[in-house]
């Protein structure tokens, strides 16, 4: 077995809850290396480029979170942190610079608040995901809050599923604008219909397998199962349990779920699934979702008359604790005491009165965090970079800001929406490869000197019509990317562009600086040109 199926036969990481007051008082030094592994399991992670600190990863089950919870973290995060918190791509956020010694007032002040870093580490069921306006809009299928829930309640801390082979992401929606990336999770449950005795039923279609990371994007295996809102945590359940006693232990790269479906094969694995749940499953419904993607960035009216809802840009995910406030008392004075966090590294008020909202659009704060930002700062994401993690090898937060910056400078802000995701390492934090343009982060030499670079992906895609991301450069030295991206993105398009056009990018996008930067590599692949858009 593997180090990691070592030690967990020594002891679960669920156990660890009871060492941690211990360590506290002891100090990050005398933390066993096997128990720095296991502190995981709750959410607390040491951070290698920051020796004696701690990240603090904080649950949010399907981003739904209240003002209160809000300033909580935003408390965590200035007394005991360094006053900066990161959202993340899974509805989450991540409190930093913590030493061990708090960590137990940490989590006392979070538990009186309702909230728990419990289980976002590690192999183990992750932050279950949702649509961040479930509930709010005519258009959805199924509300999924509600499952969400309790899919959480079932696997959040109980030890039938607390020692996975690896990590297992999970996603259910009833949202058809296809605002998660579904196609990259372990088990997703996407909005479905099917006709019954008394007419149509609305449930769920299962996707099963995807991923990012290491080995790259394999899109998720459709297992022709319906499943019912009634029967979702049982079926959920007995995937797990299939995955949990049969998936790969001896290597962690070949340990996930997709892994367990290439060898088996999804007819194999449907019907072990079947075993397990005791009934017969009912074949796959018609998918519900459109073809278009919405991903709540904006006003929109809800289904109520009089509110909307407003969903504001994060920049990159980062945000200081004291614009955190004031996105809770925003969303005190002007809506409910609710928040959402979307995967996009945004968040979303709900419940806006219509008289309220000329009054919410002049507030300050939203000079920072737009409503309605640039075609490309609307679709920036990005990873969390090497500055505070040890996978990444490039600086990627400050980097994407700037790279967009220059390039809407380049272009002008005319140009058509594009998504740009920055990963800072092949675990794909930042999604890159299934955006329209994912940069990965790498270290190159230029003339004996070591520089950040990246690799250029390009026509990445979820939802109904997924495809596989195409690599188009390789070593683009980080300094000189807003000129490369300058000569892809005005061609960017949604169709598939003409021949013709492709030649004449292939002919002006790639400038001499990069021809002549001492790599042979960099370069751009002439007959992917026109897979730009997939």
């Amino acid at each position: 077995m593997n180090k990691i199926e070592v030690l967990k036969a020594v002891k679960d990481g669920l156990d660890i809850k009871e060492n941690i007051a211990h360590y506290a008082e002891l100090g990050w030094e005398a933390i066993a290396e096997e128990d720095i592994q296991r502190l995981k399991w709750y959410g607390i992670f040491l951070r290698n480029p920051t020796p004696g600190f701690f990240m603090i990863r904080v649950r949010i089950p399907g981003g739904r979170t209240t003002t209160e919870q809000i300033r909580t973290l935003a408390h965590l995060a200035n007394t005991y942190g360094n006053g900066s918190l990161d959202l993340t791509t899974r509805q989450q956020f991540q409190l930093r610079q913590l030493r061990i010694m708090h960590v137990p007032e940490v989590f006392r002040h979070m538990e009186e608040a309702g909230l728990t870093s419990l289980l976002t580490g590690m192999d183990n069921v992750r932050n279950i995901m949702t649509c961040p306006v479930a509930g709010l809009t005519a258009q959805e299928k199924f509300d999924a809050t509600d499952l969400v829930g309790r899919l959480t309640q079932e696997f959040t801390g109980n030890r039938a599923y607390s020692n996975l082979p690896r990590k297992f992401n999970m996603a259910i929606s009833g949202c058809p604008d296809n605002c998660l990336h579904l196609e990259t999770q372990d088990l997703a449950l996407v909005p479905a219909t099917m006709e019954g005795h008394d007419g149509s039923i609305t449930g769920f279609n299962i996707l099963a397998g995807g991923k990012l990371g290491s080995g790259g994007y394999r899109i998720a295996t459709p297992l022709d199962v319906f499943v019912t809102p009634m029967e979702v945590v049982a079926v959920a359940g007995a995937i797990l349990r299939v995955f949990r006693d049969h998936g790969c232990r001896d290597s962690r790269t070949t340990a996930r779920l997709a892994f367990l479906l290439e060898e088996w094969g999804e007819e194999r694995f449907r019907l072990e699934v079947q075993r397990e749940v005791g009934w017969e499953l009912a074949r796959a419904g018609t998918e519900a979702r459109n073809k278009t993607v919405n991903e709540h960035m904006g006003i929109y009216r809800q289904q109520e008359a009089g509110l909307n809802y407003m969903g504001l840009k994060i920049p990159v995910g980062r945000i200081h604790a004291d614009d955190l406030e004031g996105i809770a008392a925003l969303a005190e004075i002007y809506g409910t005491g609710e928040i959402r966090l979307a995967a996009n590294q945004a968040m979303v008020i709900p419940n806006i009165k219509d008289r309220n909202l000329g009054d919410l659009i002049e507030e300050p704060l939203l000079k920072r965090f737009l409503y309605n930002p640039t075609p490309v700062q609307k679709g920036l994401v990005s990873c969390v970079g090497n500055d505070y993690c040890n996978l990444a090898v490039i600086e990627t937060k400050s980097r994407a800001v700037e790279t967009a910056k220059r390039v809407e400078a380049m272009i002008g802000r005319e140009m058509k929406p594009i998504t740009m995701h920055w990963s800072g390492c092949p675990a794909a934090c930042g999604n890159h490869l299934v955006a329209d343009v994912g940069l990965l982060g790498k270290k190159i030499k230029i003339h004996g000197e070591v520089v950040e670079a990246v690799d250029v992906f390009v026509g990445g895609r979820s939802g109904p019509n997924p495809k596989l991301a195409i690599k188009l450069m390789e070593d683009v030295p980080c300094d000189l990317l807003p000129e490369v991206l300058s000569g892809i993105l005005p061609y960017h398009s949604r169709e598939k562009m003409h021949r013709t056009k492709a030649k004449s990018i292939q002919k002006k996008s790639l400038p001499p600086k990069v021809v002549d930067s001492g790599k042979t590599k960099t370069k751009m692949v002439p007959e992917l040109i026109s897979l730009i858009i997939g």
